[in-house]
């Protein structure tokens, strides 16, 4: 009798005569570059290091696409969004010591995001490991233990032999569900050091399916169809699971109206009879959650943005299906479903009955008028036009980055994206810098797509060296820079809970002509004129900045 675990894969000719005569000059980094490539990755983000110059050197002798960028941190954040974009793990190449922890900010966010990253990181050479202080450049006393409350798995390779199976396994962790960055590190002298190892040429890699247990989805589906209130809360594991469609089907299968939170925009279209938007910042929309009988949340933690800053206090029953086991039942009981959320939403499909509400979209629109008309009594004219005006000018597939500005906080509510997987922003960490460096990652993952960048003035001083970067690589990214003269979110904040602002006001440089310094064409703009210079912006080829001189303001928040 054979069994399945005594099938072995028996090599080709061609693998045969590659491994019998590999060719001459190989190291540790192109095992590396081999696994990657084996893996089926074809573009790599980093920052060369003097640890990591075998690494590099192999890369430069390959077919994959090296994107540089100036600031390792960045490019985190380019890798983030080329992840978020394609689906794909994206690699990151790093240095050992200050080039691998200023990585940390991006991976915290790809982490939050659930993004996948595979950041590789060289090593002191191996014989300087183990904690001792042998005074190596950029010595750490354990530079993975930086790593390990930030990111998802922590892969180490001491060996050149090593090196192909503990990529395959970061590979594995980083695209099975929830995604979400890992760390590899290999010591410098592993990856320098020559091998008769022959090339890598098969390599698997598969993610792990999480799918949910039927007993707890038939329960589910009981509540659900016989429930008189549904509601379901759609986040980022929708997004992130490819599963706008199944939800769809399901809201509009049991009549239940639908909210997306800030990561799962264009999980549900914006204008559907069913939709509840984004407005989760509101006391209206978080009463009317609560008053739900029956509340699905579907891949969101429920944490302190989902919930109005945590006082949603549910009412009714909760279904929670989450792929990440740590938030299942972290704020409220539940009926927990440890599952990606495509599959959880294909059991339900196939076992809850119809259930018809034919007064469950008028109960959407008075909602919706009901935070209208709140909105309407805060003098809020510029801030909606603004927003409106971008996605005038917005292609509806294109992709479009926010960073941590009062008009990305207002996107979070109030932006339309059009299609799934199309707006992102740094909302999990929280972070300043993340939208222009993410959104050269997406340009370089769809090329010929325009991409959008929105910042504030404090948020692009994080990131104008990477416009060296957007011009070195000709990406059609352009930035819109909201320039209010300094941290406006911050000044909002501080002002309304202590009275006055200290160290939020910038001294900030003339943006247009920084640009011009890198050869990136840009130009100011209006709020009158802002939907036709965007457009024409988004047209034209390579990159391109915008400056917006304005001063938006929040609308008044209903959780104090």
């Amino acid at each position: 009798m054979t069994h399945d675990h005594d099938l072995v894969l028996r090599p080709t000719e061609a693998q045969r005569a590659a491994a019998l005569a590999p060719p001459p000059g190989r190291t540790g980094g192109d095992l590396v570059v081999e696994t990657l490539r084996g893996l089926g990755a074809t573009t790599v983000f980093g920052i060369p290091g003097q640890h990591a110059l075998a690494l590099f050197d192999a890369v430069g002798r390959s077919d994959l696409r090296l994107v540089g960028l100036q600031i390792e941190n960045n490019a985190g954040f380019a890798a983030d969004g080329y992840g978020r974009i394609t689906g794909e793990a994206a690699p990151l190449l790093l240095s050992t010591g200050p080039g691998a922890l200023t990585s940390l900010a991006a991976l915290q966010e790809a982490a939050a995001a659930s993004a996948p990253v595979l950041a590789i990181s060289s090593q002191v050479p191996a014989a300087g490991l183990g904690g001792g202080r042998h005074g190596h450049l950029h010595e750490l006393r354990d530079q993975a233990a930086s790593f390990r409350g930030v990111v998802k798995s922590v892969h180490e390779a001491r060996t050149a032999s090593q090196i192909p199976s503990v990529i395959a396994a970061a590979w594995e962790s980083a695209l099975s569900a929830p995604h979400g960055p890992v760390y590899v590190e290999i010591p410098a002298d592993v990856l320098s050091a020559e091998t008769v190892l022959p090339q890598v040429t098969a390599v698997d890699a598969s993610p792990h399916e999480l799918a949910p247990r039927p007993e707890l989805t038939a329960l589910a589906a009981h509540w659900l169809e016989n429930a008189s209130r549904p509601v379901i809360v759609a986040g980022g594991g929708v997004v992130r699971a490819d599963a706008a469609g199944k939800l769809r089907q399901l809201a509009e299968r049991i009549s239940a109206p639908v909210v997306t939170t800030f990561g799962g925009k264009g999980a549900f279209p914006w204008t559907h009879p069913l939709s509840l938007q984004s407005w989760l910042e509101d006391r209206h929309l978080t009463d009317f959650l609560e008053d739900a009988d029956v509340l699905l949340v579907v891949g969101s933690g429920l944490g302190e943005l989902s919930s109005n800053y945590h006082t949603l206090f549910p009412a009714g029953r909760v279904i929670q299906i989450e792929a990440d086991l740590g938030k299942l039942e972290s704020n409220h009981p539940a009926l927990g479903i440890h599952a990606d959320a495509r599959l959880a939403l294909q059991a339900l499909l196939e076992t809850v009955d119809e259930r018809q509400d034919p007064y469950a979209p008028a109960r959407v629109r008075m909602v919706l008028d009901e935070i209208a008309a709140r909105l309407a009594g805060q003098d809020l004219t510029l801030e909606q036009e603004l927003l409106a005006s971008i996605r005038s000018a917005l292609p509806p597939r294109s992709p479009s980055f926010w960073d941590m500005t009062v008009l990305g906080y207002w996107a979070w509510s109030a932006f339309d994206p059009r299609h799934p997987n199309t707006m992102h922003s740094a909302q999990g960490a929280g972070g300043l810098g993340y939208a222009y460096p993410a959104a050269l990652g997406a340009a370089v993952a769809e090329p010929g797509t325009p991409v959008l960048a929105v910042s504030g003035d404090g948020g692009a001083m994080y990131g104008i060296a990477e416009l060296a970067t957007a011009r070195r690589h000709d990406l059609d990214v352009t930035w819109l820079i909201v320039d209010d003269g300094g941290y406006g979110i911050l000044r909002e904040y501080m002002t309304d809970a202590y009275g006055r602002a200290t160290g939020t006001e910038l001294d900030r440089p003339d943006f247009t002509a920084l640009a011009a310094a890198f050869g990136v064409p840009a130009a100011t703009t209006t709020p009158d004129t802002l939907a036709a210079d965007l457009k024409d912006a988004l047209a034209a080829p390579g990159p391109s900045v915008l400056v917006l001189n304005a001063t938006p303001k929040m609308f008044a928040p209903t959780h104090l």
